[in-house]
């Protein structure tokens, strides 16, 4: 008898998505996601009040996705790091901010039809 070899296959993250992410003070923000997976290199932009913004360090593994976003506020880098898990026509994010000390927010993006 033979063994089956099951390779795990990458979730498909390709597309537009959207999400409203916690901003201050408890308020949501719009924002889409458009995302293009390569094998395990994710790349695309994230569309925010502030306009678009390319994504960087992108990686798929499985179900899982991560990427960072840099953004310029009032002269200051700010730094996003992204983690989800992508399940069917959701990703299940938590985002948190590079050097910063508040906690991570979670959201959840949906595929846009």
């Amino acid at each position: 008898m033979g063994l089956l070899a099951l390779t795990a296959m990458a979730a498909d993250v390709s597309g537009k998505w959207t999400a409203q992410v916690p901003g201050r003070g408890g308020q949501t923000r719009d924002a889409t996601f458009n995302l293009k997976a390569d094998g395990n290199t994710l790349t695309g932009t994230v569309t925010g009040p502030r306009g678009d913004t390319d994504i960087a360090e992108g990686k798929v593994d499985g179900d899982q996705i991560s990427f960072t976003q840099t953004m310029e506020f009032n002269g200051n880098t700010i730094k996003f790091m992204y983690k989800g898990t992508v399940s069917g026509d959701a990703i299940k994010f938590t985002r948190t901010r590079d050097g910063g000390d508040a906690p991570p927010q979670e959201f959840t993006a949906k595929r846009a039809s």
